[in-house]
């Protein structure tokens, strides 16, 4: 099974899985049928009849599990590396500004670690180390609170219009007044 947000088998379900195939390894031998084993599983024939065909092919074996999918290209001592880096601050790196983008941390990654991340796994990434993303606030240094509420109150509600109309309306398209 795969999951979207970049996830897999953790250790202990693999350890699962495996002790099933290995029960129906067992059952292999002893010569059950395929429809059998998959009901008292709980698992689907097709599993079965896969797992039979490798059993068959290369013994119980075949049916040990052969670890993660993929290891993560950065480990926790890279990661670590990676936080410091980012500390610093993208003027430290060369940009112009105070901002980390997905796309930049991407470069980074690449200069700093001669790795290849897509911008979603350096997403995928930071969220799995518990960073998230954050927007600043767009807000002028000379921004007046109390000037702002006044012409929200006053000046915005005759920019914005009524909400309602002043007469009933009507959707029909049959009405002589909706023409």
């Amino acid at each position: 099974m795969r999951y979207a947000q970049g996830g897999g088998l953790t250790g202990e379900r693999r350890a699962f899985r495996e002790k099933l195939r290995m029960e129906a390894a067992e059952r292999f031998r002893h010569g059950d049928e395929n429809t059998v084993i998959a009901h008292d599983l709980r698992v689907s024939v097709r599993s079965v009849q896969r797992w039979r065909k490798a059993w068959s092919r290369d013994g119980p074996r075949a049916l040990a599990s052969k670890g993660p999918a993929s290891l993560p290209l950065l480990s926790d001592d890279l990661f670590a590396v990676l936080e410091r880096e980012l500390l610093k601050g993208p003027v430290a790196h060369g940009w112009p500004d105070q901002t980390w983008t997905l796309s930049r941390i991407k470069t980074l990654i690449g200069h700093r670690f001669h790795k290849s991340y897509t911008v979603q796994g350096v997403a995928a990434l930071l969220k799995r180390h518990g960073w998230s993303c954050q927007v600043p606030a767009r807000r002028t240094i000379e921004r007046d609170e109390n000037v702002v509420a006044g012409w929200v109150k006053e000046t915005w509600p005759s920019v914005e219009g009524p909400w309602r109309r002043s007469t009933p309306g009507s959707s029909s398209r049959t009405k002589p007044a909706s023409r």
